[in-house]
This record gives structure tokens, C-alpha cells and sequence, in this order.
């Protein structure tokens, strides 16, 4: 980044972390230690902790080897990606699961609410089978370092900044956390007004074909439903949505969209059985929810091509539990 020093390096595999000072050392194990203690309680408070570690170590970038193919760069003590630097933890498993799992197929992944673009620089490395992906972004604050982590890989994958919402238009985005940032809260909240897209502009504007296969990551913060609702014809086609569920929402309301109110079959990861499972009853996520601060990720998929994906993953992942 222009008038910062280069990145510090550090690399998921070895753990080697390089072009640190004694300091930035220092805030690593830091860093990795408070990881590693609140993975027990799913993470609570590390965000903030890391962010005030962050405001003392000079403003200056880390690029985190995910993969021999695969540089993922955001601002050093970020508190949300910051857990990247503890080896052991994964970041949402359950989406890395079919996306390593779906190496041979020809999809592209639609990246919405792409954040600084851990997805896009995954899914589009040669170990997850170099896949076409579009990264969009309506953040002027997240945009910037999302074409960062797209140049840093040789821009393999697009971009764009704009929201997704139910139909074309613009909307107020607002919010204090970057991995948070909405357009669905009051307009006159202030922020920034974003150019908003319908998935189904997409085909309309012929970035991606009605034919083509699809993940389509949906991390639009509050706004699923409507974003749901603007993707009808392109969920019509081989695609699989993959969408949060907040924790702290005990009415489970995009599942319960999902399940009531469109053709798509809903597909959660249950740890419990280790397994995709698909859901006719909303109760086997209050079991799932257990934490009410975090994330959950529901599929939702009308695709017969991908039923029997999921289908033979878990065959797969059965056999190995033997």
C-alpha cells in the first residue's frame, strides 16, 4: 500500500513470519494466544481485544499465506482476520468443506459482501482448482483492500463495488465493524450510498451466463432475503446459495425463507452427525445455534447436479470416520 513499509509475511503452512520487528513479533504470539483461548467460547471478545492491540503496532499490512498459491493481505491486528495467524483455526470449515470438496466441478463463485476477499483469493488458487470468481464489495472502506488482495494475485479474479440487493437501485451503507457493514439499517444512519444490483442483473448485464454452475456466497449482512428474492432466475440453474444465520436470531428468519417461501431445498452442516443434512424442521438449528455472537452458514439449492454432490461428500466424509 502507498506510504506504508511492505507487508509483514507469514505463512499458514510453516508458520514462518517474516519481516516482522520485535514488537510485531510480540503482538503475533499475542495475537495467536488469545486465539487459541477464546476458540473455546467461540471467540467472544477477541475482535475487540485485537483491535486495541492494533491502535499500538504502526499501521502496516500482513500477507498470510493461505496456500502455495493463495496471499491474503489485510492491515496488521485487523480483529477480525487476525485469527488467520493461530494455524489451527479455520475459518468457516463447513463452506471450505465444499469448496474443497468441488475442485473438479466448473463453477464460479459469486463472492457477495466479499469483505477484503478471503473467498475469491481461495477458491480462485490452483489447490481449490483455480475457479472464476467476482468479488463484490459496496464498502469504500473494504473495496480498496479487496482490488488489493486481487492485484496481489495477479487480478485472476474480478471485482466489483457495488451491494446486492432484491432489484437495481442505491442504498445507504452503514456501520462501525468492516465485517459488518449494512444496508439494511435506517438511511438516515449516515454512512455512504452504494449502487445496489439484483443477482439476476448479473445474467442481465452478462457477467456470468443462466446455464453456468454456481456458489454463490451471500454475506450481505442483514439483507439475505431481499438478495434471495433479486436471484430467482440465476438460483434456477445449477447454483447453490450459501447464506449466515445469525446466532443471535432465534427465529432463524432466512432459513425459514429459504424453506417456506422458495423452491430450494435447505442443507446445514450438523456437527453433530458430521454431515450436510437437509432440513424440513427449523428446530435442528436451535441445536446447531449454540453461540449467540457469531455466524451460522445454511445452503439453500433447487440443483439436482448439486444434491448429489453433497450426497457423495458425505458418503465420502462417512467413509473416512470409519
Amino acid at each position: 500500500m502507498m506510504g506504508q513499509q511492505a507487508p509483514i509475511q507469514f505463512d499458514r503452512a510453516s508458520g514462518a513470519l517474516e519481516g516482522a520487528n520485535l514488537w510485531e513479533r510480540t503482538a503475533a504470539l499475542a495475537l495467536v494466544t488469545g486465539s487459541k483461548i477464546s476458540s473455546h467460547f467461540s471467540h467472544m471478545g477477541y475482535i475487540a481485544c485485537a483491535n486495541l492491540l492494533r491502535k499500538t503496532l504502526p499501521e502496516r499490512n500482513i500477507a498470510i499465506r493461505l496456500n502455495p498459491d493463495a496471499v491474503f493481505e489485510f492491515p496488521y491486528g485487523d480483529g477480525y482476520w487476525s485469527k488467520l495467524l493461530n494455524r489451527s483455526y479455520n475459518y468457516e470449515d463447513e463452506l471450505e468443506l465444499l469448496f474443497a470438496d468441488s475442485v473438479d466441478v466448473d463453477y464460479t463463485l459469486l463472492d457477495c459482501g466479499a469483505n477484503y476477499g478471503y473467498w475469491s483469493v481461495l477458491v480462485s488458487s490452483r489447490p481449490f482448482g483455480s475457479h472464476k470468481a467476482i468479488a463484490i464489495e459496496p464498502s469504500g472502506q473494504n473495496y480498496p483492500k479487496l482490488a488489493n488482495n486481487a492485484r496481489v494475485n495477479g487480478n485472476r479474479f474480478e471485482t466489483m463495488k457495488c451491494a446486492i440487493g432484491a432489484s437495481r437501485g442505491t442504498a445507504r451503507l452503514s456501520g462501525t465493524k468492516h465485517e459488518a457493514f449494512s444496508i439494511a439499517g435506517d438511511p438516515s444512519a449516515g454512512g455512504e450510498e452504494v449502487p445496489v444490483i439484483a443477482l439476476d442483473n448479473l445474467i442481465e448485464d452478462g457477467k456470468v451466463a443462466s446455464t453456468g454452475k454456481y456458489l454463490i456466497k451471500l454475506d450481505v449482512e442483514g439483507v439475505e432475503i431481499e438478495a434471495i428474492k433479486g436471484g430467482a432466475r440465476l438460483l434456477q440453474a445449477d447454483s447453490v446459495i450459501m447464506c449466515e444465520e445469525h446466532g443471535s436470531d432465534r427465529s432463524h428468519a432466512v432459513s425459514r425463507f429459504i424453506l417456506e417461501q422458495t423452491p430450494l431445498k435447505l442443507i446445514v452442516f450438523d456437527p453433530r452427525s458430521n454431515r450436510m443434512e437437509t432440513v424440513t424442521e427449523l428446530s435442528i438449528l436451535d441445536r446447531i445455534k449454540v453461540s449467540t455472537h457469531v455466524g451460522y452458514n445454511v445452503f439453500g439449492t433447487a440443483s439436482a447436479f448439486w444434491q448429489d454432490r453433497i450426497e457423495a461428500l458425505n458418503a465420502k466424509t462417512a467413509r473416512r470416520m470409519q
